[in-house]
């Protein structure tokens, strides 16, 4: 029995990064001498089993086969028989597919550390395109290495295009496929992964509203980038600058599909975009099955972002309907998600992304303002029921009215 560490853990240590979790191979194994020396097994398609003691991760050498579509569609074999090189090539791409030993001794049998040196994201073997999933993999790690100088091999490339062809992206499941997303959308710049995802052609598959943005034009006095697809990577871009949480992340990735549906004739002005893309940011919710505050936030977004810019103009009945669309009282964070959602997209302009976004505060402002009503002195007055309602509704409404009018002096 041999133990090797690989993947992600080899390649991190050689970048000179964090190495968070560990993945080990044991080739020369049998399930029955693992098992034999108290390691826990929990893969239900191939044998993979947890440390008696620290819990990570230990997989017996196995090889696989395309037997079905999609991520899932493989007959994995393990055995004793399974050699370390031949367990490697299976894995998706050369800096991926290196091992160490105990005394960290290197196998790297396709050349993971030569295309480390020379940051380049390049496939192991053909068997790649036999898992659509791989596709998003490789974007995501174009993200996460962007800042490194990593690109993805011409080759690999063209493979992910192939595959992107294939019909293979439609047999991903909703829940691996959001798996993927989420993590590339909380990389440093998750941008880069919309990048390669449209220059494989994997976009228009998976998500086609998104892609339908670029070459969309937008008033070059309101945004200097004018394409609408380059400005919501802009947007995109601030929010992983300013470490926004992946609800705010995936609003701003979504908050402008409305774009997309505007006749050419009409360009380059956008009337009712945010009622119009109300459908579409639904319809990719559902399709990759998002978490819920992730869907609500990016609906409520994708509704009411063009108020959270004209804040300061927002008369206060309006005001009060836009705090009470969010809940404010019950749900305080969702709404400073919104404003952060909402900064995020005036910032994701070119030559603007340093200009100062006072409506955040205001709205901020105006948030207390409507929180600070009390209700227990209606009560005292025998408000009740839906008289009660519209008297605290009344009272938030001359809150605003006076916290406008001090903001405005």
């Amino acid at each position: 029995m041999q133990i090797y560490k690989v993947g992600g853990a080899v390649r991190d240590r050689l970048l000179g990064k964090p190495v968070t979790d560990i993945d080990w191979v044991v080739v020369g194994a049998t399930t029955e001498e693992m098992l034999a020396k108290g390691f826990r097994p929990v893969g239900a398609d191939f044998p993979v089993f947890l440390h008696p003691k620290s819990g990570e991760e230990y997989a017996l050498a196995r090889t696989e086969r395309k037997s079905g579509r999609g991520y899932g569609g493989f007959t994995f074999h393990a055995s004793p028989e399974v050699t370390l090189e031949e367990d490697l090539i299976r894995r998706d791409l050369t800096i991926n597919a290196m091992a160490e030993d105990d005394q960290q001794h290197l196998t790297d049998p396709y050349h993971g550390q030569r295309d480390l040196e020379a940051r380049l994201l390049r496939h192991v073997s053909p068997a790649f395109a036999e898992d659509p999933l791989r596709v998003l993999r490789v974007a995501r790690f174009a993200a996460r290495y962007a800042d490194l100088g990593f690109t993805v091999a011409p080759e690999t490339l063209e493979l992910m295009r192939q595959l992107s062809e294939s019909g293979e992206l439609q047999a991903l499941t909703a829940e691996r496929s959001w798996k993927e997303i989420s993590r590339a959308l909380l990389e440093d710049q998750p941008q880069v992964f919309i990048e390669v995802l449209r220059e494989c052609g994997a976009l228009k598959v998976l998500m086609p509203e998104i892609d339908a943005l670029f070459g969309v034009p937008q008033p070059q006095a309101h945004h200097p980038e004018i394409d609408t697809g380059v400005h919501t990577l802009s947007v995109l871009e601030q929010a992983a600058l300013h470490k926004q949480p992946l609800t705010v992340r995936w609003a701003c990735l979504l908050h402008d599909l409305g774009k997309g549906l505007t006749p050419e004739e009409e360009w380059p002005r956008h009337i009712a975009h945010e009622h119009k893309g109300l459908k579409l940011i639904k319809a990719v919710n559902e399709r990759f099955k998002a978490p819920r505050d992730c869907q609500e936030l990016a609906l409520l977004v994708g509704q009411y972002h063009t108020h959270g810019h004209r804040a300061l103009e927002l008369k206060p009945s309006t005001l009060l309907e836009l705090l009470q669309s969010f809940d404010v009282y019950r749900r305080p964070q969702r709404f400073e998600e919104f404003i952060a959602a909402c900064e995020m997209d005036a910032r994701g302009r070119k030559g603007l992304e340093q200009r100062s976004y006072p409506q955040a505060d205001y709205l901020r402002g105006a948030a207390k303002a409507a929180r600070s009503v009390a209700v227990q002195p209606l009560l005292e007055k025998g408000f009740k029921g839906p008289e009660l309602g519209e008297a605290i509704k009344r009272e938030r409404l001359n809150a605003l009215k006076a916290y406008k009018e001090a903001a405005s002096v």
